[in-house]
């Protein structure tokens, strides 16, 4: 019932070692294909996506600023209506003050017409610094807009040399994506787990490598000759003691290129 499911599941477990280590380095191989595609992108997605976030923040301070600058021009209409209302006020109460019966009436005229001008004068005081940061805030926008503009130029650039590169190797890595999942059906779920994990670790992305000059062709540090013995026997997976790579030997390297 095992087997069965794991037939169903395109998997097998019946590989002897040497067909292992051949389908772990064919997997790798053609990994590193697409390895060197991303490569030939380098950063350049990254960048764009950089530059997308950069366009993102300056759109979101230029939106703030806006709404700073409208509610600033709000207010100060307001203020504008509400001195037209106290001079209307103070006229008023200009014309009750020779109209007066006695001291105390007068008095009481006098501190609303000083209460009024007060409040004219702290508007118009406001309305000046509502204007000065107007005025600041229109030269904030100006700058923002021109730093939008060059940001959308080179962002287009940069979304133009990557659709460039996207389409010289789209249709190469498609198809190395396809063999990739293909090569990963031949390998059993524990060792395609360890596989992945190493390429994950190594940023040259390389997982299965072969002795090269009695060394790990990964990490460069030298085999032991009993060690480079069992891994030319093929009997069980070896990795290197220093880097955890696996290691294959130099004949199965050459038969596999």
């Amino acid at each position: 019932m095992a087997k069965t499911a794991e037939a169903k599941a395109g998997k097998s477990i019946d590989h002897n070692v040497e067909e292992k280590l051949r389908a772990l380095f064919k997997l790798q191989q053609i990994d590193s294909e697409i390895d060197k595609i991303k490569t030939v992108r380098g950063e350049l997605p990254l960048e764009v996506q950089d530059i997308e976030d950069e366009l993102a923040g300056l759109q979101t301070r230029l939106n703030k600023l806006k709404e700073e600058m409208s509610e600033i021009e709000q207010q100060a209409g307001e203020r504008k209506n509400s001195i037209k209302d106290w001079q209307a006020q103070i006229k008023k109460y200009e014309g009750q003050q020779g109209k007066v019966r006695n001291n105390r009436e007068y008095d009481s005229i006098s501190k609303e017409l000083e209460f009024l001008n007060l409040e004219i004068q702290l508007a118009e005081k406001r309305t000046k610094e509502a204007i000065f940061s107007l005025e600041n805030k229109k030269e904030v926008v100006v700058g923002v807009e021109k730093q939008l503009s060059e940001k959308q130029k080179d962002l287009e650039v940069k979304q133009k040399e990557l659709k460039e590169i996207v389409d010289e190797t789209q249709e190469k890595e498609e198809d190395l994506i396809k063999k990739s999942k293909d090569a990963q059906k031949k390998i059993d779920d524990r060792l395609l787990s360890a596989y992945s994990r190493l390429r994950k670790n190594f940023r040259n992305g390389l997982a299965v490598v072969p002795v090269e000059r009695d060394s790990c062709g990964g990490c460069f540090n030298q085999i032991p000759p009993q060690r480079q013995l069992d891994i030319r026997q093929h009997k069980k997976i070896i990795v290197c003691e220093h880097c955890g790579r696996v290691l294959i030997d130099s004949i199965l390297e050459g038969e596999m290129k």
